[in-house]
């Protein structure tokens, strides 16, 4: 069995971060969220994997090299344009050759791995196994709609009114016969061919489609909310190490991991948090569900349920909460005219200040 894993797409809910880098690749835990798909992917005992890179395609080779350090063979699959998922099979045809696959959405997160939906996949028989978690709104989602043996007797993307409260998550199992379905169907209105057609037609031909119930905790990160939650989730299990340097002024309590090079000083930390390799936090309080990258520092600052990139500095800033800030950005204090803010942002950011 092989993996087929999409890391390309805009990333259009995550600008401006993800004008420059990769969405798959923004960090929670200070580990990037791609990569927890490739070790759920090793874990269910597949090393081939196909990895579909659009527009940053740079830069997610330079992260997963020739997945060696995961266990995984890799190869590179280039999409010139987002034309949708079963597009992504279709040029991936070479590759996948007449092996069955999973498919993997590379800005997905799924606590728990996909051992479960694999071994499910591989005892069942099936032509195509969906990974399905209720919601409370399912109108925002693809939703499916179950026969009373599990089996997926139609979908809907995005329904005006669903007919369940079953969303589809972005992990689904095919056998080869999912190729004949990718070259059926024709593009949507949104000039994409989409892999809930594709699976559509499966069903309307006659083939086996069966649902498969998520396990553990799932989000799509395509929004800030979910990236802080994501963080959240997995901080909670973290271990505490201390492999930094702490001074005696400075106090941790909770689930606090200081990466080996870190430097504390007159500071407090309460976890759980993780602070990188090579960052200096000074005279700070870093709260709750922080991730701090590498090579960043915090001096005089405040700051919690948060994700800070590495080589950025925070200085004279209280009470940061609730964000995201990139790669190389300094935030400080203004030295301006009293009461004011002074801001350089970029294209599609959003700032809220207390007024």
């Amino acid at each position: 069995m092989k993996a087929l894993v999409l890391a390309g797409g805009k990333g259009t809910r995550l600008r401006p971060l993800t004008h420059t880098s990769a969405k798959q690749l923004v960090p929670v835990a200070n580990k990037p969220v791609l990569f927890y798909g490739l070790e759920a992917i090793r874990d269910a005992g597949i090393t081939e994997v196909g990895v579909i890179v659009g527009d940053t395609g740079d830069e997610v080779r330079a992260a997963v090299g020739d997945g060696a350090d995961f266990g995984l063979a890799v190869t590179y699959i280039p999409q010139d344009a987002p034309l949708g998922l079963a597009h992504c099979v279709l040029i991936a045809r070479e590759f996948l050759a007449d092996d069955p696959f999973v498919m993997y959405l590379g800005d997905n997160f799924l606590v728990g791995g996909i051992t479960g939906l694999v071994d499910a996949f591989r005892r069942g028989g099936h032509d195509a196994q969906i990974l399905l978690t209720p919601v409370a709104e399912p109108q925002y989602y693809g939703v499916a709609e179950l026969g009373p043996r599990g089996e997926i007797l139609a979908l809907q993307e995005k329904p005006e009114h669903p007919r369940s409260d079953l969303a589809i998550v972005g992990v689904y199992t095919f056998s080869p016969v999912v190729h004949d379905a990718v070259r059926a169907i024709r593009p949507s209105a949104r000039g994409e061919l989409e892999i809930t057609d594709a699976i559509q037609w499966l069903v309307d031909n006659g083939y086996g489609v069966h649902s498969h119930m998520v396990g553990g905790y799932w989000k799509d990160t395509g929004r800030l909310q979910d990236i802080l939650e994501c963080n959240r989730i997995v901080l909670e299990a973290v271990e505490p190490d201390l492999g930094g340097t702490i001074d005696a002024l400075s106090e941790t309590s909770g689930r606090v991991v200081v990466e080996p090079g870190a430097v504390v000083e007159n500071s407090v930390l309460r976890g759980p948090l993780v602070i990188g390799a090579d960052t200096k936090i000074v005279s700070s309080y870093v709260g709750p569900f922080t991730s701090i990258g590498r090579g960043c520092e915090l001096r005089d600052a405040e700051i919690e349920y948060s994700i800070v990139l590495d080589g950025s500095s925070v200085d004279g800033v209280s009470r940061i909460a609730h964000s995201l800030i990139g790669r190389n950005v300094q935030v400080s204090r203004a030295t301006g005219v009293a009461n004011t803010h002074e801001l350089m942002v970029g294209d599609h950011s959003r700032i809220q200040v207390k007024v």
